[in-house]
């Protein structure tokens, strides 16, 4: 994997919330790092259910301090508010009871000439030191005037609107900045317009959003910073050719049909998407990018515009289908589909439209011919963009601590395939391989800052509901693995999910409940309030992006792979899994005696397989009946 490692700790499962406490100090929480230790003054802590992982830990740090600030400042506030207003009862209770020295600087409150005498000193309190009191203090005259209980009226009159002063400016100013941000939020429209942009094998923790160390993702970043980001959103197949029409069609891979990456072309044209009720509701629809599901690349239903590519495509010097069309461009490929979307995008007019970009990078330069197979083997060959070739050079590659896993409990990684060393350390990913991805990713991200200047340009950006993520992710020698895409492990499953649509989602919104691919397709209907009797496994996510915590919400997913020959490694490793916010159970189909299960709190890192242990056999017993379940519905 290369010399230059730098092996990151997970903060563990573990999420922290600081709620004002006085007096106490924050828990840690399980937290193994020091510096989550005191990040407020006071404060509990209490766990959360779902697991933190490496790229999150400044994320977090900040999250948790600021929380901390907010709520510090808030309490001394309210407890500010509270003494004065005390104070100010007291005094107006105290003057209807008997005279007092005014502090007017001319004339007393109740417009009496002053009268001569010496300073007074005016009791705040009736018992002063006992709880809840304030004790006596001196009053400066300024003008010798007294006001007697002959005139409680005036008092009344005079010294009520003082109190209220205070309260009545609070609130004003709370209604003013209510008033104000309600004005700033614009309605959403009824038809917003759309934008998807799917990367291919992206890892979640590979944006700077995210927390990755050292990468420069400042505009996918803008999507999150000023939108919705998922920090549990998982693909339900990692494969391409399968998640890809379960992101499309919001149906599992075993109720879609396109199982593999075999050339499923003539089936392909049958799928049911979701751009075909958009288009049905008076959408313009367009596709650019790679297809992917069979090596056609022409127009499949439910698109206006299509501009794709056969099979893979190539990194550099693209040759695109555009509406029947096939013409071949030079330049990085990536630059090239990034043009066309702005060309698509600045040639519509008043009717709403969803585009749906899908990138040829983050994937290596190879051919798939019909049969699933592919031209190189070991699939590492990553091309970035002339511009970005020395990017990220003098950068230690981040990597998770499963990449020193023994493979213990892991029977069906550790069976001996001919032709093929044993996993280790050794044949996981190189830095350098990385490192192009993550240079591929550099032109990505140019050309989600191009599209949305020009959406801001045309006063559109904030009608559009804006979708980044990816297909599913990719190994950086967790488990001694690299190109074995298919497994259902953290690194393999977990994938960006970065909305932003201002209308309906609060800028910095961070959502912890599970997001899955099928969950895509019935959420941007839900968006573009278009109704349709077409089934889905999938929910919408919209209650999520509005801030919402369903108590119904999903508690558990499937995820699933078909076997294939691409990889000789992978031979009859095909299975169907479940998670849980605890549990992941995995049930390989062809390969008896070597299921797994792992506690995802106490083992994020996935390296104990506890499916021997009688303690765990009724969770066993469970999750195999919710894997049914999931499979049936």
């Amino acid at each position: 994997m290369g010399n230059n490692v730098a092996i990151q700790v997970d903060p563990g499962a573990m999420d922290c919330d600081v709620e004002a406490v006085p007096g106490r100090r924050a828990a840690m929480c399980g937290d193994p790092h020091e510096y989550f230790r005191n990040l407020c003054g006071y404060g509990q802590c209490k766990s959360g259910k779902n697991g933190l992982f490496y790229s999150e830990e400044r994320e977090q740090a900040t999250r948790v301090s600021v929380h901390c600030k907010l709520v510090t400042r808030a309490t001394r506030f309210s407890v500010y508010l509270y003494w004065l207003g005390g104070v100010k009862t007291s005094l107006f209770r105290k003057n209807q009871m008997r005279g007092r020295q005014c502090s007017s600087t001319a004339i007393c409150d109740a417009g009496r000439k002053p009268d001569s005498g010496s300073a007074k000193t005016a009791s705040l309190l009736d018992s002063p030191g006992q709880s809840g009191t304030v004790k006596s203090q001196p009053i400066r005259p300024r003008a010798q005037t007294m006001i007697y209980e002959s005139q409680p009226g005036a008092v009344f009159v005079k010294r009520f609107p003082r109190f209220v002063m205070v309260q009545t400016l609070v609130w004003c100013c709370l209604v003013i900045c209510l008033c104000l941000n309600a004005v700033s939020v614009k309605a959403a429209p009824a038809q917003p317009d759309m934008v998807v942009v799917l990367v291919d094998d992206l890892r979640w923790d590979e944006l700077g959003c995210m927390g990755h160390p050292f990468v420069r993702t400042p505009h996918i970043d803008r999507i999150s910073r000023e939108g919705a980001r998922f920090r549990n959103a998982f693909c339900s197949t990692p494969l391409c050719s399968p998640v890809r029409a379960c992101l499309l069609t919001g149906r599992y891979t075993h109720n879609h049909g396109i199982f593999d990456n075999i050339n499923r072309s003539e089936h392909s044209h049958t799928l049911k998407t979701f751009p075909q009720e958009l288009q049905k509701a008076g959408y313009a629809t367009a596709y650019v990018g790679k297809w992917h599901m069979g090596n056609d690349d022409t127009a499949r239903p439910g698109f206006d515009h299509w501009v794709s590519m056969k099979g893979q495509g190539t990194s550099f010097d693209p040759t695109l289908n555009i509406n029947g069309e096939r013409i071949q461009f030079k330049g990085h490929t990536t630059d090239v589909l990034n043009q066309k979307v702005n060309e698509f995008v600045k040639a519509q007019g008043e009717k709403p439209f969803c585009l749906y970009i899908a990138h040829k990078a983050l994937h290596p330069e190879l051919t798939q011919r019909d049969d699933g197979s592919i031209t190189d083997p070991s699939a590492a060959k990553f091309m970035p963009a002339k511009r970005h070739e020395k990017l990220y050079s003098d950068d230690a590659i981040p990597r998770r601590l499963n990449v020193v896993d023994t493979l213990e409990g892991k029977r069906a990684l550790k069976r001996t395939v001919p032709g093929l060393p044993p996993l280790s350390q050794k044949t996981g990913t190189s830095d350098e391989v990385i490192r192009d991805r993550l240079r591929m990713l550099a032109g990505i991200d140019e050309g989600v800052g191009s599209l949305c200047e020009l959406l801001e340009s045309q006063g559109k950006l904030d009608d559009t509901v804006f979708v980044f993520t990816s297909d599913h992710g990719y190994w950086y020698g967790e488990h001694g693995l690299s190109v074995e895409r298919r497994l259902p492990y953290e690194e393999g499953i977990r994938v960006p999910l970065l909305v932003r649509y201002p209308p309906v989602i609060k800028a910095g919104t961070v959502i912890d409940e599970f997001a899955v691919s099928v969950d895509l397709a019935p959420t941007m209907l839900d968006l573009a309030h278009v109704k349709t009797d077409q089934k889905y496994d999938g929910r919408s996510l919209v209650p999520l992006l509005k801030g919402e915590h369903p108590a119904d919400w999903r508690q558990s997913f499937l995820v699933e792979y078909n076997s294939d020959t691409v990889f000789p490694r992978l031979v009859k490793m095909g299975y169907t899994a479940v998670r849980t916010p605890r549990w992941k159970y995995i049930q390989f189909n062809e390969l008896t005696g070597m299921n797994e299960l792992y506690d995802m709190l106490r083992d994020p890192y996935e390296m104990q397989n506890l499916i021997n242990d009688p303690a765990a056999k009724e969770t066993v017993k469970q999750l195999q009946a919710e894997l049914k379940q999931l499979m049936k519905d």
